[in-house]
């Protein structure tokens, strides 16, 4: 008993110190029993980023947004996208069914753009070049180990870093979680990373969840909002929810995991400001192409179908305005209406 309490003691202290400061944000891939793929996210800050849904269609001439020297591309792929203050892509889903999930990662390090001498790519069209671009988790692997670009990221508003990873999901259940530490692209590819949070960087993520198994989350599980207490709660409760069938069930399971680690709205904690509220969680069935939203301030979920959208290769962007907290419900593709596309973050 001596030996177990000493050796839990000293992983909660290092579980403090290692995830100290980690800005709150939570994704998870889940399988359900009919063999389909579902990821449901939150997302985590500590003023409102002013979500808006848009839809992007094929054909779209792109660029990385940080002027000389950007990366130009035509995307391959439409759309539906959730972006971050207007500035940033922060996931979405592709036609194809590849989702794109970037979450907060305080170690990130892009190295310098300027001496990589490769085309430029603002941090804010990360996600938004891999949806255009590819139509699955291998596909995206194969093409970005190659690092095509150099990330430029610029302060977000309010003088916070710009520093986030990204995960990958298809319809086939593979995943792949991409992190830039040290200036270098880190790529953990494999269908077992169904979870990602926040800091430290994944491969400590996988260790520190190690401990958790051992002790089984039946007898304890870590309480607090710090990310890797998040990735653990998240780990287990996906573990222990049973692959159900039915589209209906299957999407409640999942929403009934991220609102477990989501953070209650107006939670502050002063000695660590990066742990925030959760703003809104998202939960996206691949296999239907279907991506249920939910704000906290609103009282109800509203999803838009892809397959709805206006995404042929001629068709405008629009977008579904999401300032202001309208209360929407049910199905809304034919709320979303025709917008110039925003700009990704610069200098």
């Amino acid at each position: 008993m001596r030996k177990f309490f000493a050796s839990w003691l000293l992983a909660c202290v290092g579980l403090t110190l290692m995830s100290a400061g980690a800005q709150a944000c939570t994704r998870v891939l889940y399988q359900s029993a009919d063999k389909d793929y579902i990821v449901g996210r939150t997302m985590d800050w500590d003023v409102d980023p002013r979500t808006n849904l848009w839809s992007f269609p094929r054909g779209m001439a792109r660029d990385g947004g940080v002027g000389p020297g950007s990366i130009k591309w035509t995307s391959k792929q439409g759309s539906l996208i959730a972006d971050f203050y207007d500035a940033a892509t922060a996931e979405g889903v592709n036609e194809a069914g590849l989702v794109v999930s970037l979450l907060y990662l305080a170690e990130a390090d892009y190295g310098d753009p300027k001496a990589s001498r490769k085309p430029l790519l603002s941090v804010g069209g990360w996600a938004q070049y891999v949806l255009d671009n590819f139509a699955s988790v291998a596909e995206a692997v194969k093409a970005l180990q190659k690092e095509p670009f150099a990330i430029v990221a610029p302060d977000l508003p309010g003088g916070v870093k710009a520093a986030s990873h990204m995960a990958l999901a298809d319809g086939s259940g593979d995943s792949a979680i991409l992190e830039y530490l040290g200036g270098k692209l880190i790529i953990h590819h494999n269908r077992k990373y169904t979870v990602m949070t926040n800091s430290p960087p994944f491969d400590q993520q996988l260790a520190l969840n190690t401990y958790w198994v051992e002790i089984g989350g039946s007898n304890f599980l870590p309480g607090t909002q710090r990310a890797s207490d998040r990735f653990a709660r998240a780990s287990w409760n996906l573990n222990a929810t049973p692959e159900v069938a039915g589209r209906r069930l299957a999407i409640a399971s999942v929403f009934s995991i991220i609102r477990n680690v989501s953070v209650p709205l107006g939670i502050a904690t002063p000695q660590e400001p990066n742990i925030a509220s959760t703003r809104w969680r998202s939960v996206t069935d691949i296999k239907d192409r279907l991506y249920y939203f939910e704000p906290t301030l609103n009282p109800a979920i509203f999803w838009v179908d892809v397959t709805k959208l206006k995404l042929e290769p001629g068709e405008k962007p629009a977008k579904l305005d999401l300032v202001g907290n309208p209360i929407l419900s049910g199905e809304v593709s034919d709320k979303f209406t025709p917008t110039e596309p925003f700009k990704f973050l610069s200098h």
